[in-house]
């Protein structure tokens, strides 16, 4: 993974664990990771990243160059010798990685020493929110390819190293590949490639490219035949190639269409391949492809068996960013809370639980319940911005969705494989009705309050209102 020192924070991170530091250096503090919004006017997110901030937390230090830096901003002497020996002992309870989540109810919860917890912050929500926005992303488009092949080809376009993280996300989402050979290196992900526009106008013609690369590179061959003229060029020049591979025993896997009206070009290429006796080729598709386009050429019929998807899934277009946030809820063992005018901003005190309610048939109900993390079960739940609103949660199976990944700053299970955490979010989706996974108009999945955590974070806006 690449490397990540302490250093990979805000400076006002630093600036208050200094105060920390001078003033109430073993204060404990408890803080929350939540966001506000589905993204992409969803019904849901993909928790993803997990892994990574467990790695980056067990092995955060200053380097003396962090240290040597940090002078120049004013930080005294005994200030940098307490970084030059710091480490995160914290404890974290959280979400498995890779399952569903919703906005406005804890996903993590990071609790330990105040100036600890503090410093994280920026690395967690950095981390944590790029890659739920990633996974969530590709779920989607996974949602609309069905059983067809994704392979991410994103990186050129992505927001530099973000391309790193958006592979590894990209395939927790549902993602079979990715064209990101360091990612794939480091995640244990199928690295995929076909060829560039640029491969084939080095050569004299487009047979000629083509005879090469299938000579060279006849496993997996893919060739792009848009560079000149599709149906005119490079479909003919493809076929001659693919039964001169015959001959010498091999297959082409596929022809790629990058540009022009990918449904009709596809269906022409199809008719031409298979009168050739070509029907085990493969069309692969690519060309700013998202959700909404797979959708509509898998509507038309398009016989397309693999696409290829970039800029709208490693820059998460069109929303770009997830609201994380990074909210404390308890200091020195007693609540906090955080007002605002607007009451979805309001935050919720302590340490909490949540429960995920499973029907009768084993799959999701559309509700999690918060409750304080000494509640074992809670009987009714409260909508936190209707009052007049309850649901009543007898009949169903409580699951606890927060578990303690870390203690002490060690992690308390085994590493996960991303194709592990991949087939994870397959089953998690299988358990959520369809309704949330809709584009237009999802069902919107309820979070509501137990009545003890209502009644404190009430009592806390009472106490602190003017």
């Amino acid at each position: 993974m690449l490397d990540i020192s302490a250093s990979y924070t805000d400076l006002y991170q630093l600036t208050m664990a200094q105060v920390y530091f001078k003033t109430k250096p073993k204060s404990t503090a408890v803080f929350d990771y939540y966001f506000r919004k589905n993204p992409f006017g969803g019904g849901y997110a993909i928790f993803a990243g997990l892994e990574n901030i467990l790695e980056i937390f067990e092995n955060l230090r200053f380097t003396e160059k962090d240290l040597e830096y940090l002078k120049n901003y004013g930080f005294e002497t005994e200030f940098l010798e307490y970084l030059q020996k710091f480490q995160f002992r914290g404890t974290i309870f959280s979400a498995a990685e890779g399952d569903i989540v919703f906005p406005n109810r804890p996903i993590l919860q990071v609790e330990g020493n105040i100036i600890e917890v503090q410093i994280v912050e920026t690395v967690l929500l950095n981390m944590l929110n790029f890659q739920t926005l990633i996974a969530t992303k590709a779920s989607r488009i996974r949602y609309s390819a069905g059983d067809k092949i994704l392979i991410d080809m994103g990186l050129r376009r992505a927001h530099a190293t973000g391309g790193y993280f958006a592979s590894r996300a990209a395939a927790i989402g549902g993602f079979d590949s990715t064209s990101n050979v360091k990612a794939a290196e480091d995640f244990n992900i199928i690295a995929s490639g076909t060829m560039a526009h640029s491969f084939i106008q080095s050569y004299g013609n487009e047979l000629e490219a083509f005879r090469d690369f299938a000579l060279v590179r006849p496993n997996n061959c893919v060739l792009l035949v848009d560079t000149y003229n599709t149906l005119k060029s490079g479909l003919p020049n493809a076929i001659t190639v693919a039964k001169e591979m015959e001959r010498r025993g091999d297959q082409l896997f596929g022809v790629r269409l990058d540009s022009g009206d990918l449904a009709y070009l596809a269906k022409k290429t199809r008719k031409l391949l298979d009168e050739a006796g070509l029907e085990y080729v493969n069309i692969v598709a690519s060309n700013q492809l998202d959700e909404y386009v797979i959708k509509s050429l898998n509507e038309q019929k398009a016989p397309i068996n693999v696409f290829g998807v970039g800029t709208n899934l490693v820059t998460g277009n069109p929303d770009a960013a997830l609201d994380g946030v990074y909210k404390l809820s308890e200091y020195n063992g007693d609540p906090r809370i955080k007002l605002s005018e607007n009451i979805i901003k309001v935050s919720l005190p302590s340490k909490k639980q949540v429960y995920r309610m499973i029907d009768q048939n084993g799959m999701f109900y559309g509700a999690d319940a918060i409750g304080l993390a000494s509640e074992e079960r809670i009987s009714k739940m409260f909508d936190p911005f209707d009052n007049y609103k309850n649901l009543e949660l007898k009949k169903f199976d409580h699951e606890p969705l927060l578990h303690m990944v870390m203690k002490n700053g060690k992690r308390e299970h085994p590493k996960r494989k991303v194709s592990e955490i991949a087939q994870y979010t397959k089953q998690r989706l299988s358990m959520l009705p369809d309704e949330y996974k809709r584009f237009q108009n999802p069902h919107i999945y309820k979070i509501g309050l137990s009545e003890k955590l209502k009644a404190q974070r009430d009592r806390l806006i009472s106490e602190h209102s003017f």
